[in-house]
């Protein structure tokens, strides 16, 4: 039994895989001051509604964005496995070249999309990840990570207009009615949802344009995959489990004795 940890700035997302199958699933808060035995509390909890015996793990890798987070899972991680996890860094072997001007520099999360992508749908390929921000990230048909796009996310968008107005409300983010908002709910709503399928399209059509390729999968993952793929043009795929997918075969290629 293997489990990935994906910590973004908001959620940790979690998955247990017994070969290259899902298993389970969870996404918890992203919470920087809970400490080691929190973590193992909480993170126990979830593992003990795996069916069966308590499983025997052959393996865990995290992917962080809050280095202060990266160490209290290690160390959470660690006491409630038996084994040490490996974290994540572009100076593993990822079976594929990193071409960003500063390597370091690339989050671990667009590094295990690429990773995952090229092991299930080959290359060239277009990862788009809905999260606290929104990524683009393109894998060239030689394997090669080129880079991408960031922009802010559905969440940090509606904070923004939240903190830095007046009088437009915080809301929850879903699919208006229809593109024109009859409330200033749904206008915000439209505006967000739509605005951002609208960026993720064009953006897909000028990377392939700037590839030189009309076939370019692009694949959608993070939390608000399905609600940006579901009226998107040029998405072709929602992966919801393509980073922690990614961290798998990472694993694999540089575990002990791997």
């Amino acid at each position: 039994m293997f489990l990935a940890v994906n910590t973004g700035n908001t959620h940790i997302v979690l998955g247990t895989y017994e070969g290259e199958e899902l298993g389970r699933l969870w996404r918890i808060a992203s919470v920087a001051t809970r400490t080691v035995d929190e973590y193992r509390v909480l993170i126990g909890t979830l593992l003990r509604e795996v069916s069966g015996a308590p499983p025997s793990w052959t393996g865990c890798m995290i992917s962080s964005v809050i280095p202060r987070l990266t160490q209290t899972l290690t160390a959470a991680l660690r006491g409630l496995l038996g084994i040490e996890p490996l974290v994540l860094t572009h100076e593993l072997d990822l079976g594929i070249r990193n071409t960003y001007h500063r390597p370091e520099d690339v989050g671990p999360d667009r590094l295990a999309n690429a990773v995952g992508g090229v092991a299930r749908y080959g290359a060239p390929f277009i990862v788009v990840d809905s999260g606290t921000a929104t990524t683009l990230d393109i894998v060239s048909a030689d394997h090669a990570y080129l880079g991408g796009i960031i922009m802010p996310g559905l969440e940090m968008s509606a904070d923004a207009l939240f903190q830095r107005t007046s009088r437009l409300p915080r809301v929850a983010i879903a699919l208006p009615p229809a593109v024109i908002g009859g409330s200033t709910v749904d206008a915000i709503n439209s505006g967000l949802v739509w605005g951002a399928t609208a960026a993720a399209d064009r953006l897909i059509v000028l990377i392939r344009q700037e590839l030189g390729v009309s076939q370019c999968p692009a694949i959608a993952t993070g939390g608000y995959a399905d609600l940006i793929a579901r009226n998107s043009t040029q998405i072709t795929r929602v992966d919801p489990d393509l980073t922690l997918f990614g961290l798998l075969k990472i694993w694999q290629r540089n575990a002990p004795g791997g």
